[in-house]
């Protein structure tokens, strides 16, 4: 059955947006962009937050955290995404308080209306997301609630708190989550970032659950290091190394950009093995641009090899048109058996164009391998179009999402408007943007 989802947002001017879920090692945890699109609840989880205990509380610490961090995800899962543009205006837009509401209906999805709102006092920030859920009374009823403040302690030290709160059985506002963050920025370009994650035990005392620590160095003018390390519950009590990564990042010349991250994963007997590796390279030429990453992972007998690889390619013509052409390359084929060769198994191919009224087109093609017949090559699976209206009091932007069924026919599977009254809140980006250096 063709389901049809539609979102309405309206937005006041400006400002940086709550709302990114980060997955890195075992533990998710909230993470909230500056100067990003806002994102929004795409999906209910299935979670019934009405479970007790046998002691007739309810289970919050584990499963209430899960299923909000399943709750959040990111408004635009492809990369094709809308951002905002940082200029100076928006950085003075920023500081404005601002409130947007948005609401999604499926025909299968409980409907929810999410409200958002920012706020900055002197050198405190405050984000808060509230997610709304219709209840059996055809009324909307709170589910969950997000709240971010930030806090600017000097001039090379900032420090966030993140509380994600869930409602028990009884309607009560719980919280399941509280994440800590300071950043130090020290002199000469580097930076160290101590994120500690807490969840409330069944007596809902606050346990640390997950610390991580990254620590940037710049070596020379154009090479900087990141170095993390991932703690969490040991079966020793306390919390203990998990998970340890090294990235190392080089501009060359024409700004070209070399990075190799290495991650090393604990082997059970106090030495520390090589999990995986990502060696990505970015070059620029004018406007034309081309990415390519080779992620390696050990096999079942440790020897390490390359299991993916992506290679994108950027151009813009005379005209201004936009194109990229991402394709993805794998060991794993759907239906079939590894042969130990990559193959390509995905292309997604964007064109994005402006008419001489400022409306934006950007249309999007997803290739992909048919499981069923994965010798016959790839076929087109997945279109999109995005438009972009800008108006008098600012623009309309709306999305509609065409998917193969299985009898090979295309169907709406979604149309999303958005309304805002920041113009630039709603840019459209055809590629993902080259992680800062």
């Amino acid at each position: 059955m063709v389901t049809a989802k539609n979102h309405v947002r309206t937005a006041a001017p400006g400002g940086p947006t709550p709302g990114s879920v980060d997955a890195e090692g075992m533990l998710a945890t909230f993470r909230w962009t500056p100067n990003v699109r806002r994102e929004r609840i795409i999906g209910m989880p299935p979670t019934n937050i009405s479970e007790r205990d046998g002691h007739g509380r309810s289970v919050r610490a584990s499963r209430l955290s899960r299923f909000v961090l399943l709750a959040i995800g990111t408004y635009f899962c492809s990369n094709l995404a809308l951002w905002a543009q940082t200029s100076d205006s928006q950085t003075s837009d920023a500081n404005k308080p601002w409130t947007a509401t948005s609401e999604l209906q499926s025909d299968n999805v409980n409907p929810t209306r999410t409200i958002e709102s920012h706020t900055q006092s002197g050198n405190r920030t405050l984000d808060k997301q509230s997610v709304q859920r219709r209840g059996s009374d055809g009324n909307f009823e709170p589910y969950q609630d997000i709240e971010k403040e930030t806090v600017q302690v000097d001039a090379t030290t900032v420090r966030t708190t993140t509380r994600a709160f869930a409602r028990d059985a009884d309607g009560a506002k719980t919280l399941v989550q509280v994440t800590e963050e300071e950043t130090h920025t020290l002199p000469g370009g580097d930076s160290n970032v101590v994120r500690a994650t807490s969840t409330p035990d069944a007596n809902g005392k606050l346990q640390l659950v997950q610390r991580q620590i990254e620590e940037t160095k710049k070596i020379s003018k154009d090479v900087e290091e990141t170095k993390t390390t991932m703690m969490l519950p040991s079966i020793n009590g306390g919390l203990a190394p998990a998970m340890q990564s090294q990235e190392r990042r080089t501009r060359g010349a024409n700004d070209a950009v070399e990075s190799q991250k290495t991650t090393l994963l604990p082997d059970g007997a106090g030495n520390w093995q090589v999990g995986e590796i990502r060696q990505a390279t970015i070059r620029q030429e004018g406007k034309n641009r081309s990415t390519e990453e080779r992620v390696s992972r050990p096999d079942s007998e440790g020897k390490l090899g390359e299991v993916s690889r992506t290679v994108g390619k950027e151009s813009e013509s005379a005209s201004g048109e936009k194109r990229n052409t991402v394709e993805t390359y794998s060991i794993d084929v759907p239906g079939a058996a590894q042969d130990g060769s990559l193959h390509l198994v995905e292309r997604a191919t964007t064109a994005q164009r402006t008419s001489s009224t400022g409306q934006q087109t950007t249309e999007q093609q997803v290739e992909q391998t048919n499981p069923g017949d994965p010798d016959s090559g790839l076929r087109v699976t997945i279109l999109t179009t995005d438009t972009v209206r800008p108006g008098p009091s600012g623009a309309q932007a709306t999305r509609t999402v065409q998917a193969r069924d299985a009898t090979g026919s295309f169907g709406v599977v979604s149309v999303d408007t958005t309304k805002s009254d920041n113009l630039h809140a709603i840019q459209v980006q055809i590629a993902p943007s080259e992680k800062p250096k």
